[in-house]
This record gives C-alpha cells, sequence and structure tokens, in this order.
C-alpha cells in the first residue's frame, strides 16, 4: 500500500526467510523483521500492525517483534497489491524486487476479510496445490521466454530436462532464427521429438516406445552436433546421422521459448503448437563446457507458469 509519490507506504515481504515489514507513515521510514523463519514450506499465520508510534510483526501468534515509528497516520491511495508488483510500477521508496513465489490464503485488511477470488486485475497468478513438489508448473495456457537478448545454437548444443506429463502433446522447447536455422523439442504422440537445422533441411530423432504421457517423471537429453542429432530418454538412445554434411551449424541469435510460443512467433524445428502441460525441473542448455540453467522464475517473460512448485499427483 502506498501514495501516488511513495511518501507515505507500507509493505510485507519475505527477506532471508523471514517476514518483514517496512512501512513510513511520512516522518521517515521504519523496518522490523520476524524472529520466526517462515521458508519451510508449512502454513504460518502471519498479523502485522502499524499504530501512530509503533509497528509490529506477529507469526503463528506468538509475541510479536516490534519497533517504533514516527508519523500521524498512513496516507495510502485505495489499492492494496498482493504477491507482487505490476512491471509497469516504478518502486521508488519500497524496496520490493520480486514476485512472492508461494501461497496466500485468508488475507484481511482492518478486519474485513478481502475476496482472493475477484481482485481487479491479476498477473501470473494460479491455485495452489495441496501437496507439491520441485519443479515449474505448466499449465498449458502459456510459456515462459528465456535470454530474450539471443542464444547461439551453433554446431554442438546439448538439451536436458525432466519432465512429467499426461498430456500426449506439448512444446518443450524452441529456438529459431527467421529463416530456417532452429531447434525444437518437442512431445507428439506421447514420444518425445528432437529437430534441427542447419539450413540445408530438417533433421529428427525420435523416441521409441512406451508411451512417455505417464504422469511419471522422465529424463531426456538431446543433442546437436555437427553431423549426428541423439536423444536419449529414461537412458535409451537414439541417433540419426546429418544427411547434410556441409551443412553443419544453427545461426541464431534468438530467445529461448519454454513449454511454448507466441503465435506471432515463427518456430521453424516445432511441428505442434501445443502448449506444455504438465511439470519441467531441471532444464539445461549446454554448449561445450558452459551450462545455462532455464529457470522460468527468472524468465523475461512468464505466462501460465507456476515457476516454483510442481503438484503432486
Amino acid at each position: 500500500l502506498s501514495d501516488s509519490r511513495q511518501m507515505d507506504f507500507i509493505s510485507l515481504r519475505l527477506f532471508g526467510g523471514r517476514m518483514m515489514m517496512s512501512a513510513n507513515l511520512g516522518k521517515g521510514p521504519a523496518s522490523i523483521t520476524s524472529s520466526v523463519t517462515i521458508n519451510d514450506g508449512d502454513w504460518h499465520t502471519v498479523s502485522a500492525k502499524v499504530s501512530r508510534r509503533s509497528m509490529s510483526v506477529s507469526v503463528n501468534a506468538l509475541s510479536p517483534d516490534s519497533v517504533t515509528i514516527k508519523g500521524n497516520q498512513l496516507d495510502v491511495d485505495s489499492r492494496l497489491y498482493l504477491g507482487g508488483l505490476p512491471h509497469t510500477y516504478t518502486a521508488r521508496r519500497i524496496n520490493v524486487s520480486s514476485s512472492f513465489p508461494g501461497c496466500v490464503q485468508f488475507v484481511s485488511l482492518n478486519g474485513a476479510m478481502l475476496d482472493l477470488s475477484q481482485p481487479y486485475s491479476q498477473h501470473d497468478v494460479t491455485s495452489c496445490f495441496t501437496k507439491d513438489q520441485t519443479g515449474s508448473y505448466f499449465n498449458g495456457s502459456g510459456y515462459a521466454v528465456l535470454m530474450h537478448d539471443g542464444y547461439k545454437v551453433g554446431s554442438d548444443v546439448s538439451v536436458s530436462l525432466e519432465f512429467r506429463t499426461s498430456q500426449s502433446e506439448g512444446v518443450f522447447l524452441g529456438i529459431s532464427s527467421a529463416k530456417v536455422d532452429a531447434i525444437g523439442l518437442e512431445m507428439i504422440s506421447g514420444q518425445v521429438v528432437f529437430n534441427m537445422n542447419n539450413g540445408a533441411g530438417r533433421v529428427s530423432v525420435r523416441s521409441v516406445g512406451q508411451m512417455l504421457c505417464d504422469r511419471r517423471w522422465h529424463y531426456l537429453h538431446a543433442r546437436k552436433t555437427k553431423h549426428t542429432l541423439s536423444l536419449s530418454v529414461d537412458g535409451r538412445s537414439y541417433t540419426t546421422p546429418n544427411p547434410y554434411p556441409q551443412s553443419t551449424s544453427a545461426e541464431t541469435n534468438n530467445p529461448v521459448y519454454l513449454g511454448g510460443y507466441p503465435a506471432g512467433v515463427k518456430q521453424n524445428c516445432l511441428s505442434i503448437s501445443s502448449r506444455f502441460r504438465g511439470c519441467l525441473r531441471n532444464v539445461h542448455l549446454t554448449k561445450s563446457h558452459l551450462s545455462n540453467a532455464l529457470d522460468p522464475s527468472s524468465a523475461h517473460f512468464l505466462m501460465g507458469v507456476v515457476s516454483n512448485s510442481c503438484p503432486v499427483y
């Protein structure tokens, strides 16, 4: 909560595993951090209060931590941001650097319960999972954009990731130039397909065997070299030679799309446009000895993705 100039404000955020409260009643800022850590995956009840001379934070109904504050009253606009701030919001005095990666319920302001099902607006907010595990959940409606400044595939690159899905089709990853050079990793008819185009034509390698859309975790490693395209799924390997020996490098300098891609973006090495629905984790792009972890929580753009949590079926 704040006024338009952020002279008066109040913020509540997770900092170092503890609840941190900051406020300014117009006479100077004050902050306090809870003595109880709350980043343990369990539910916690937090109560934060501001009065004319003090402010306090209590966790799980324990004795509150408090500090004095100067000022008479909190003059703020009638808009409350929950879980984060919009990208268009310039936080001049409010130190909020990232959105909250977790679950919030039963929020009340001055004793009045807020209806979280009917916000004025929302962005990248989904329902909480009853049980969760490590991974990023893609709900089938969106995607993540990483390395927005461009990734150069070149002659030798590999992609590794773990996935779990019940859908027989979906995009894992795509990197494509505006011409034809590209790589693409996708699920088609319950099998993993890895495609590349070095400029002379598309080359593909595909897994064979049991359907991989069985809600179990599977590990895949796809590698492109100058003369070979290889794929390994749960330890079973598949290889296809490059039939165009004169063409060995995919000349790209484009973003990495994870889980899908926008309708207006061309992907030359993806056969489908179905967005991935399921969980991904430990996604890496590796070239020579340089490995880039593709973490959706640091994506340039994110839609329909819960970056830090995956439901347990």
